[in-house]
């Protein structure tokens, strides 16, 4: 019974005239409270609406009892009036107001602000701010998400002589940020706040007018697009200098820094330590151990070490999937012949792993245990073969053990080469 219904399509609001009770009751209810991924306008669904014309739910109490969690004798009423959630909404504005107080951000500028560059300068000058430190920005994201979850909730009754003018200017304010640290979700950014203050401007007596064409608002803050194969390393921190909002280009360049890592990362496991380096320098900001310049500067060295370890693979002359294996095989203090060796046993090992027959990455092959014992066997005979003499009984176990878990982990994720 519970299921009934539930292949419907996803309901909203739900009007109710006529009586219910026990399981009906808690089964139509369940169908406006269902949630879903499918979103509009970049907002998803995170409540439903009821509105109960007959006082359906005097019979709450009982049907919770029975078929919930809850208590028919429970004194406290399951469903409480939707004014509440103005208190609530009003609530959250005011904490999240003087969180931004506390950080010298005074939303109600934008209001007295005269021109429409004006407010997208104070929009800048906020986002600015909330990207000084890390806890910041994390912190107005909470408050920010808070609002906007009671407002989509408060709708449609505070669309109609209720309206909150803080709610969009959290919002704009969180989609400029946005806009500046996440390239990827440019787009959806743009969408979630093009209704805010594009087409409506909040005066500064709190009411509404629809902005002329000529007045909207169009800009939002788009992040950099870096190229790393063409830095001029000397040349960024040299320009920082002259720069308005410093925080602002700190996140542009960590932003982009954060998502080539990440995709260094996937094609080649080994680098986790850049991770860790990267993170460190983050930490050593946010505990204020050093100075916006220095940060900057930080983030600059590690971009030109970045750069020099994304075209190693050409150094070594190697493949960026060879070079993969190459770092998990070698050892400190290699010769020249021994390194020569390494490589060439890295470039056997992933020709015999994709090419040479028989096959042994075959399909599901890491869900049965002969197969498993076919993929071991091969990688302990290439490197048999190949490594140098010097790679004693111990650390050819430990290489081989390595390798076979990098293999089994790109198969079982049907990841890169090992499918």
């Amino acid at each position: 019974m519970w299921l009934t219904g539930f292949d419907a399509p996803t309901v909203s609001t739900l009007y109710l005239d006529k009586p219910m009770r026990d399981h009906t009751l808690m089964q139509t209810i369940a169908r406006a409270n269902r949630v879903t991924s499918y979103t509009i306008n970049g907002v998803s669904k995170a409540n439903g609406e009821i509105v109960d014309y007959y006082n359906v739910f005097r019979n709450m109490k009982k049907a919770l009892s029975e078929y919930a969690l809850g208590g028919e004798n429970e004194k406290d009423n399951p469903v409480q009036d939707k004014a509440n959630l103005f208190e609530l909404l009003d609530d959250a504005i005011l904490q999240g107001s003087s969180f931004c107080n506390s950080l010298g951000i005074d939303l109600q500028q934008i209001f007295s602000s005269g021109t429409t560059f004006s407010k997208v300068h104070l929009f800048e000058v906020f986002a600015d701010k909330l990207l000084e430190k890390d806890n910041y920005w994390k912190e107005f994201k909470v408050y920010e998400n808070t609002i906007s979850s009671l407002y989509e909730a408060c709708k449609p009754d505070i669309l109609e002589g209720h309206f909150r003018p803080l709610v969009p200017v959290f919002q704009y304010l969180r989609g400029v940020v946005d806009g500046t640290i996440d390239q990827a979700d440019i787009e959806a950014v743009k969408q979630r706040i093009s209704d805010l203050l594009d087409q409506s401007i909040v005066t500064a007596n709190g009411t509404l007018y629809v902005a002329e064409p000529e007045q909207k608002i169009q800009v939002i803050h788009e992040g950099k697009i870096y190229d790393l194969g063409k830095f001029d390393f000397e040349k960024l921190k040299e320009e920082f200098k002259g720069k308005e909002f410093k925080n602002i280009e700190i996140a542009n360049l960590r932003a982009f820094i954060e998502k080539k890592l990440e995709d260094m990362l996937k094609e080649n496991s080994n680098r986790i330590d850049f991770a860790e380096k990267l993170q460190a320098i983050i930490n050593k900001y946010n505990s204020g151990a050093a100075t916006q310049e220095n940060y900057f500067d930080d983030l600059v060295n590690f971009a030109e070490n970045m750069k020099e370890e994304d075209e190693r693979h050409v150094r070594e002359g190697l493949s960026k999937d060879e070079l993969e294996l190459f770092d998990i095989l070698k050892k400190d203090k290699m010769t020249k012949a021994e390194e020569i060796e390494v490589k060439n046993a890295a470039k056997h090992l992933l020709k015999r792993l994709i090419e040479e027959q028989p096959k042994v990455l075959v399909q599901d092959w890491f869900k049965d245990s002969q197969s498993q014992i076919k993929v071991k066997t091969a990688i302990e005979e290439v490197l048999d073969r190949d490594l140098p003499e010097t790679y004693e009984k111990g650390l050819f176990k430990e290489k081989s053990k390595k390798l076979y878990e990098l293999v089994f982990e790109y198969s079982s994720r049907g990841f890169k080469w090992a499918v």
